[in-house]
């Protein structure tokens, strides 16, 4: 029996040809891996390859769709030392009141680091240089703003969207549109919720027109996102945790929704740590806002999300430990032989899959 306590339960070998280091054509046009959450045996009964566009078919009348309308910061600056030698900062956190358009302190992932001790500077433009500061708890750098202009209008001048490391590429135009989703309305995120990247304006009126619901959440995503789990047991992994926000809507929208019976779908695994971590009884969520450090892995007991939408995740990550929780670990690692037998792309630009809700009576 795998023990699923061991990191290695959630390794996977992926030819690099099968990275998506692009988007596809369309959104809509991406592959979509459908399947029953919880589906036992090790054929590849039960495993539907779809279009994204098929979608709407697999969401039943009156069931709830939420989203997360965080969006991505061009948050990575590039620039030289005093000296011409090259480095960076990515900005991971504001620090004070005003987020990240109006600070002018920040948590940061500074390179390298060993060579950018306190009091360095780095030199992004004439009228913008950043200020290297100490090491924080966590492991970052505390970097200040160096400039007259307002710190949002320089991320835009000067900063980069920060893509996954695994594309091996810097950005290029196609990124400033597709590595956003078309809800994405507040700013806040490094790395975007890629889930929702497959959903169009058309889509989403067609989901309308169906009776589907849609809820509105927003959870910032970080960098921590892309760190695999170092440790040899999952237990000794420290989560990075991550700002949300559910707004009286979003919660009524879910108690409606359990009044009548239907299912929570989650488009994305960072909808289901909000979600999960606003939780109250009854499969009901409160609203505010907090910072989250749920670690969802299996035996974990999921009180809110019915259904999930979610990419295909990289090996040993907190993110594939998540999914092998809702669907089931076999379930999952069976969803991703198909997957990869069958050619599917992977990661953030990847196709993605349809964990459908356990079946019940009277529910399709």
């Amino acid at each position: 029996m795998t023990d699923l306590s061991r990191t290695e339960a959630y390794d996977y070998r992926l030819d690099p040809e099968r990275i998506a280091r692009y988007p596809a054509a369309r959104r809509d046009g991406s592959r979509l891996l459908a399947f029953r959450r919880g589906a036992g045996g090790e054929g590849a009964e039960g495993m539907r390859d779809l279009r994204f566009r098929d979608l709407p078919g697999l969401i039943p009348e009156g069931d709830l769709l939420v989203v997360n309308e965080s969006r991505v910061l061009p948050l990575r600056l590039r620039g030289r030392k005093p000296t011409g030698a090259r480095c960076e900062a990515l900005l991971v956190r504001p620090r004070g009141s005003g987020g990240f358009g109006a600070a002018q302190s920040f948590e940061a992932l500074v390179r390298p680091g060993s060579k950018l001790r306190p009091g360095a500077r780095i030199v992004v433009a004439d009228d913008l240089s950043l200020l290297v500061g100490e090491r924080t708890p966590t492991g970052e750098r505390i970097v200040r703003i160096e400039s007259p202009r307002p710190t949002g209008e320089l991320l835009e001048a000067y900063g980069e969207l920060p893509l996954p490391p695994y594309l091996d590429r810097g950005e290029e135009p196609v990124d400033r549109e597709r590595y956003q989703t078309v809800y994405a309305a507040r700013p806040g995120s490094a790395a975007a919720p890629t889930a929702g990247l497959h959903f169009t304006p058309g889509l989403l009126a067609e989901l309308a027109r169906r009776g589907v619901a849609l809820a509105r959440l927003t959870l910032h995503v970080g960098p921590g996102t892309f760190r695999p789990v170092a440790k040899e047991s999952v237990d000794g992994h420290g989560m990075h945790a991550e700002p949300w926000a559910i707004s009286p809507g979003a919660a009524r929208s879910v108690e409606a929704a359990r009044a009548r019976g239907a299912r929570v779908w989650a488009v994305g695994t960072t909808v289901v740590r909000a979600l999960e971590s606003a939780a109250v009884d009854g499969g009901l969520v409160g609203t505010g806002r907090g910072t989250t450090g749920l670690f969802i892995r299996p035996g974990y007991t999921f009180r809110v999300v019915d259904a999930l939408i979610t990419n295909f995740h990289l090996p040993r990550s907190t993110l594939l430990m998540l999914v092998s929780a809702f669907a089931g670990y076999r379930t999952t690692m069976r969803a991703y032989r198909h997957a990869i037998a069958a050619g599917y792309r992977f990661y953030s630009y990847g196709d993605a899959m349809a964990v459908l809700p356990a079946a019940r009576a009277g529910r399709g």
